[in-house]
């Protein structure tokens, strides 16, 4: 069993509130969760309204799969025109990990 996560570090555009934060950030953790089967939920930076904390998690059996859906992830993110990808941090972890 491999696992992976995915951390994204976003800057939002034409925000002022965190009320359209939420209108911003929430359609992209549904669409990730609905499009590639993932667990997803915004894990940090929850009082800045500008900056959003993206946390992503994915089970697998195998690697390559594993790396096929992250990337997928990440490219789907990176392409959002309301946001900027600013970082984002891969993990990877297999069987034999502690």
């Amino acid at each position: 069993m491999y696992t992976g996560t995915l951390s994204f570090d976003l800057l939002l555009g034409d925000v002022r509130s965190l009320k359209e934060k939420r209108s911003v950030v929430r359609p992209i953790v549904a669409e990730l969760r609905r499009r590639y089967a993932v667990s997803v939920a915004e894990v940090g930076d929850q009082d800045l309204y500008r900056r959003a904390h993206i946390g992503l998690a994915v089970v697998s059996g195998d690697t390559g799969r594993l790396t096929e859906v992250l990337d997928q992830c990440e490219r789907w993110v990176a392409d959002r025109p309301e946001v900027e990808l600013l970082s984002v941090r891969r993990r990877i972890h297999g069987g034999e990990d502690e």
